[in-house]
């Protein structure tokens, strides 16, 4: 065998891996859209890659002209055929179930060296509305082909056509689970980018109140008709069923703080899937993650997202400089080099 026949697999192997690197940004936060699970997401960037280099490293393989659309459209039929799985998993699931919160850095966080380094892939596409926790609660109540169109659509900005051919379905059949989608979201969750600092002030303003005791307060802040989930997936004490009202919800958060919280508590402020959130440490081990929603006419918070499943926050840690980060592990170059047999076909 000749040493240019020899190199070819080393050749082919090099342009997969930096083909997917490049890309992993864009898979990772497509995918997460689609399943609001970093731990499902990482799962099926493993399975699009093994998919991918299969085909790139098959023997006289045709060139693929446009790789970035090849993955995207690998990484959402894996992630839609998971998607079987995942419901059955979440219908034994305890209590209500709440997407995996993605810590992201804030820009100040940028200004450090350690911050730029915390900040990875997942979190260039996390920071605006379209994909905060509210909404990702929202797009679980769509079905899994109209969330994926939504999802490549409104967030990334594909169109129909191009969709079309992700999901190997035609182009009217796309605009109508659009259409169907967008009405749903929108009928749920009119369009709203709250300001950040006063997001955060007012999410400061009641953790001040709820660990404190003020009623007072937090009837203030609390919307009438605000609603509360608590996700602690059966691991954890936590509400089995949604509070809704604002004096169910003042006093659940009172007796929370008075009989189930541990005696020392450390809050940090942290942007959550793109909003200020409040990342509860107890010692050096997370303890919950809470995002609030608010009213665009009055700026109450209509909406609260507890989540205390350790297994969610499980990638929820302090760096070094005691600043909470989360941001997920996205299979870096040295785990890309795996063994797999390359006659075998793509997916």
């Amino acid at each position: 065998m000749s040493d240019t026949s020899a190199q070819l697999p080393s050749a082919a192997g090099d342009r997969a891996t930096e083909e997917f690197v490049g890309h992993r940004e864009l898979l990772f936060s497509v995918v997460y859209n689609l399943l609001g699970s970093v731990s499902d997401t990482e799962d099926v960037l493993q399975e699009t890659w093994l998919a991918w280099a299969r085909r790139v490293r098959q023997p006289d393989a045709e060139e693929i002209d446009n790789p970035r659309a090849y993955l995207v459209r690998i990484a959402v039929n894996q992630a839609l055929a998971r998607q079987a799985t995942i419901s059955r998993r979440r219908e034994t699931y305890i209590g209500p179930w709440l997407p995996e919160p993605l810590i992201t850095q804030t820009p100040e966080a940028r200004d450090t060296p350690q911050g730029a380094q915390a900040v990875d892939a997942a979190e260039s596409a996390l920071r605006n509305e379209s994909v905060s926790m509210a909404l990702l609660v929202v797009l679980e109540t769509l079905t899994p082909l109209e969330r994926a169109v939504f999802v490549l659509h409104e967030v990334f900005g594909y169109a129909h056509t191009e969709i079309a051919e992700i999901l190997g379905r035609s182009p009217s059949a796309v605009r109508q689970l659009a259409h169907r989608a967008r009405e749903h979201v929108q009928a749920r969750r009119p369009r709203y980018q709250a300001d950040p600092h006063l997001q955060q002030q007012v999410t400061e303003r009641f953790v001040a109140a709820a660990l404190g005791g003020d009623i007072a307060e937090l009837m203030s802040l609390l919307a009438p008709d605000v609603t509360m989930w608590t996700d602690g997936g059966g691991k954890v004490r936590s509400a089995l069923r949604p509070v809704t009202g604002r004096d169910k919800v003042a006093r659940f958060l009172n007796g929370y703080a008075t009989s189930r919280l541990p005696e020392t508590l450390d809050i940090r402020y942290q942007q959550v899937n793109g909003d200020p959130s409040a990342v509860v440490f107890s010692g050096d081990s997370p303890y919950a993650v809470m995002v609030m929603d608010l009213n665009p006419s009055n700026d109450q918070v209509t909406d609260i997202y507890l989540v205390t499943n350790p297994d969610k926050l499980s990638r929820v840690r302090l760096d070094e400089n005691g600043v909470p980060t989360g941001v997920p592990r996205l299979a870096p170059e040295t785990d890309l080099e795996l063994d797999f047999d390359p006659e075998a076909d793509a997916p």
